[in-house]
Parts: structure tokens; C-alpha cells; sequence
């Protein structure tokens, strides 16, 4: 009796990670995970050349990626992985650098940093994956908590005002900004595609659940729950004003491309202004350090 031997398959996003260091560190329902696959399908969709492409993180949940995906990359301190990926953009214009972080590393002790790189318009990628909340020292209040939720330091409910995220960095100067959740995989490859192909300061959050922490303290059920929380009360507004995009615990949330938009990226402008400075001496040091 002949027996079918068993066909292999293997995972595409694979060639993407360090199989080496798996399995990860990230509870089971967590979001951070779902966010890589996308990354990575719009890796191969955008057809980037992988030697071109560095990725930096800072600390938090979603500062171990950096350590998971078999890309060059950064694991830097805690909330300068904004100024260390735009040291590596001026060093080599040629990069595509990512900067793919947590909500509290980015806007909590990272804030300023990346306030002035949107500013600025320095050409870095930006994925902020935020659970709502400081996931990995203990479920503390966030600069992104909604309020009335509880905390492990506001045990009867925040109170103070969150963040909106896609509103900030619009203000500040980003050229392309967008939300999705953990449920919108196939919508957030599409925009990471998108934001490969975009020259500025671009940044994409992605709402993710921390079932252990968020969910479990606030009543919210588990990872599946969150998904189908997320699937009930996203509804996709592309171009919607950021300024009409905030979160709360229960409510809707907006989810869609609200900024895509043209400046002068700060490569351009220290360019423009360097040629303004010195003539042809900046355009012959400039050749000669291209050699």
C-alpha cells in the first residue's frame, strides 16, 4: 500500500525573518506579529532591493522586530530610534530606513524626536504599532491611552487627554500618513507599499491588541475578540481630516489613508543649500566622496 508523502510548505514572509531566533517573545493574540507579515509582503509587492534596506527600533514589544527580521538592523535605546535612523538616512541617501516602534517609544520619551524629524521632512519610513498602552513594563498609562480606561497606574480610569497620533505628525509636517488595525492586513501591506514609494517623512500606526494588559484589565476579551471589535467599529475614511480621527475606548474607530502630500525632503533642502553655500567645491567634494 503506497503512502502520499507529506508536502512542506513553507511560509513566504519566512526569507523575511531570522528563523533562528524563533519563536518570538510576543503573547499569543498580540498584533506585533500579523504587522511584520504584512511588512514583509510589501517588501516583495514593492520589489525592494533588500541590501537598501535598514530597519531601526527603539525599545518596547515592538522594538524586538528589528531583532526578528533578517534585514540590517538597529536595535537602539529607548525612544532615539528616530535620531539614530536619520543619522544612517544623511550617512547613505541610498537607504530605505525604517523606523518601526512602539507607540510609547515614539511619542512617550521618543516624542520631540519624532516631532522634528516630520518637521524636518527627513525621508524615514515610520510604523508605530500601538497597543494603547505600555505594554511591556507593566500596562502603565500611555500618552495614547483612551480615556476611562484602566491602567495599572490609573486603576479607576485614565482621564488625561491621548494623543491623536495621525493628527501630530500631520502638524508636524508629515507627507503620508495613514491608520489601520491589526484586521486590515491586505489595506496595511497596501500602505506600506505606498509609503516604500513615498520620498519624506511618512508614518503609518497600526492599532494592535495587548490581550494580556489592555484587554484582559479592561474586560475586552482576547486577541480573537479584538479582532472582531476591530472588524465592527473600523470604518474607512481615506483623506478624512486627521483632526477627526482621535480614539476612544469604545467608540468608532477611523481607519484609511488621510495624508498624501508633496514638500522638499530635508536630503533636498541640505542639498540645495550646500550647492547655495560652496558652488562647484560642494559638487566636487561631493563627487569625490561618492568614489
Amino acid at each position: 500500500m503506497s503512502q502520499t508523502v507529506p508536502v512542506i510548505q513553507h511560509n513566504p514572509v519566512e526569507q523575511f525573518l531570522r528563523m533562528d531566533r524563533i519563536p518570538h517573545i510576543w503573547c499569543p493574540g498580540c498584533g506585533i506579529g500579523t504587522s511584520v507579515n504584512s511588512f514583509a509582503r510589501a517588501l516583495v509587492e514593492a520589489k525592494m532591493d533588500l541590501k537598501n534596506v535598514a530597519i531601526v527600533s527603539g525599545i518596547g514589544c515592538t522594538g524586538r522586530v528589528a531583532g526578528y527580521v533578517n534585514l540590517d538592523s538597529f536595535h537602539t535605546t529607548h525612544g532615539r530610534a528616530i535620531p539614530f535612523a536619520t543619522g544612517l538616512k544623511l550617512a547613505n541617501p541610498k537607504l530605505n530606513v525604517v523606523v518601526y516602534s512602539g507607540d510609547g517609544d515614539l511619542f512617550a520619551i521618543g516624542g520631540n524626536h519624532l516631532i522634528h524629524a516630520a518637521r524636518r521632512n527627513v525621508d524615514l519610513k515610520v510604523v508605530c504599532v500601538n497597543n494603547l498602552i505600555y505594554a511591556m513594563t507593566g500596562g502603565q498609562t500611555a500618552p495614547t491611552t483612551p480615556g476611562a480606561v484602566v491602567t495599572s497606574t490609573n486603576p479607576y480610569g485614565t482621564f488625561d487627554p491621548a494623543f491623536n497620533l495621525p493628527y501630530l505628525v500631520e502638524a508636524a509636517g508629515a507627507v503620508y500618513v495613514a491608520r489601520w488595525t491589526a484586521f486590515h492586513v491586505r489595506q496595511l501591506a497596501r500602505s506600506m507599499e505606498e509609503m516604500f514609494a513615498k520620498k519624506g517623512f511618512s508614518f503609518i500606526e497600526v492599532l494592535s491588541p495587548c490581550p494580556t494588559l489592555y484587554q484582559r484589565r479592561n474586560k475586552m476579551g482576547d486577541g480573537l475578540d479584538t479582532m472582531k471589535f476591530y472588524k465592527d467599529k473600523s470604518k474607512v475614511r481615506n483623506g478624512a481630516p486627521t483632526s477627526e480621527v482621535g480614539l476612544t475606548k469604545n467608540g468608532e474607530i477611523v481607519v484609511g489613508k488621510f495624508v498624501d502630500r508633496e514638500r522638499d525632503d530635508y536630503g533636498v533642502l541640505m542639498h540645495d543649500k550646500m550647492v547655495d553655500a560652496l558652488g562647484d567645491d560642494y559638487v566636487e567634494t561631493e563627487a569625490c566622496s561618492c568614489q
